[in-house]
């Protein structure tokens, strides 16, 4: 079959919620064609769908690699670290991030989100606020997200 086809069909599974068959579909994929972009791209759904977070760390990493000038990847590349190693790693794939992307709101809560777990909420504050003034859809998230919770508890912090 096709590359363009399995990569259709492994996206309408993604899609649909269906993660194993996505998987089983890059399996079919033949080994001299996974190594493009867009099948690593597609492999980088699945992995975050099941929750496979070295791999994912892995594969991200390599996406960031070949796409620098794609946030999304990055943020998928933190994220993962995040939960297979540690914040600090995390921080400081989206540190560098940072410099590349600095009015990506995303990179800013995420830094918010690894400050205030690091307990530097002066920090945690300053970032979040970034994050809400370049995406005033952050509110919401500064209100719930777990992360902040020594944020939103200090009785000097700022309030969503």
């Amino acid at each position: 079959m096709q590359l363009k086809w399995r990569l259709s069909h492994t996206q309408g599974y993604l899609q649909l919620g269906m993660v194993d068959e996505a998987a089983a579909e890059l399996r079919q994929i033949p080994v001299n064609e996974r190594g493009s972009t867009d099948v690593l791209t597609l492999r980088v759904a699945v992995l975050q769908e099941q929750g496979r977070w070295r791999a994912l760390r892995l594969a991200a990493a390599e996406l960031v690699r070949r796409q620098p000038t794609e946030p999304a990847s990055w943020i998928t590349w933190a994220f993962a670290t995040r939960r297979s190693r540690s914040v600090v790693e995390a921080e400081q794939i989206l540190l560098e991030a940072e410099i590349r992307h600095p009015k990506e709101a995303t990179i800013q809560f995420n830094l918010g989100c690894y400050a205030c777990l690091r307990g530097d909420l002066g920090e945690a504050q300053r970032r979040v606020r970034r994050a809400i003034a370049l995406n005033g859809n952050f509110r919401a998230h500064a209100r719930a997200d777990p992360d902040l919770v020594a944020l939103r508890a200090n009785p000097g912090g700022v309030k969503f």
